[in-house]
């Protein structure tokens, strides 16, 4: 399903942290949300989740985000945050459980089906052999795979995450991004993330969008916005771009 931001606004204690920002993402597309620090990025992923207050247009699949009650948003839009909150004690099998809750009815209980489903997840992630383990028991990289697998848990067509390879070494980056790649595919996932590292969101996304100051500074495929002149502007850096085997923008950094 598509995402559409149309002239979004968003303000944080009085100061403005995005201002006119648009973007489209077609269903069963990959978008990267890139820029230097501080310039919005985590926000605009909050604002279309309505979980900051925010002016202009944000629709789902054509449905207007800010009319709708936060269960119906959870069954559209499913969020990995950057820094989860991980229940000491909680094993895999319950948290990734709670991806269901949008489906249980108030003061009820989970069905055979929601059972099934957090085990069918699990199976995918290959992470059965870890559903008794307590979360605080995990790897940095069991981690990120267990709140993707919550997400999936929902069953929403849009998948937002937020720094999803963050502080992992580069051989976990590779392992979430390929299995985020996987999912989009099998499933027909829309997927919106933030990403730090410039030569991963260029390898893997379909589109960037490079904000700056809290505005798109630019849009495009990976060849378009991770050019030598938007890099030096944008994150102060001097780096070479060149083609990858795939022909996708690789950056080194330059040494004066």
């Amino acid at each position: 399903m598509t995402v559409a931001v149309k002239g979004l606004d968003v303000a944080l204690d009085g100061r403005p942290v995005l201002r006119g920002v648009s973007l489209d993402a077609p269903a069963g597309s990959w978008t990267a949300i890139i820029g230097p620090n501080g310039a919005g990025k985590s926000t605009l992923l909050k604002a279309v989740l309505g979980l900051v207050p925010s002016a202009g247009a944000i629709r789902v699949a054509g449905e207007d985000i800010a009319a709708l009650k936060a269960r119906q948003r959870a069954r559209l839009i499913a969020y990995a945050p950057q820094i989860p909150s991980l229940p000491v004690g909680m094993t895999v099998f319950d948290y990734t459980l709670l991806g269901r809750s949008p489906y249980i009815p108030h003061l009820g209980r989970e069905s055979a089906a929601d059972l099934a489903i957090t085990a069918e997840v699990l199976e995918r992630l290959d992470l059965v052999g870890l559903a008794a383990r307590p979360l605080d028991h995990l790897s940095g990289g069991e981690r990120q795979r267990v709140v993707l697998a919550r997400a999936l848990a929902q069953q929403t067509p849009v998948l937002l995450l937020d720094e999803p390879t963050a502080a992992l070494d580069i051989g976990h980056q590779q392992q979430v991004l390929e299995l985020v790649d996987r999912l989009r595919l099998s499933d027909g996932l829309t997927v919106v993330t933030t990403i730090h590292d410039l030569t991963l969101a260029g390898q893997y996304a379909d589109t960037l969008v490079l904000l700056s100051e809290g505005r798109v500074a630019a849009a495009g495929t990976p060849s378009q916005v991770l050019t030598r002149p938007a890099v030096e502007e944008h994150f102060g850096a001097r780096v070479h771009v060149s083609p990858g085997p795939d022909g996708r923008p690789v950056l080194s950094l330059e040494r004066p």
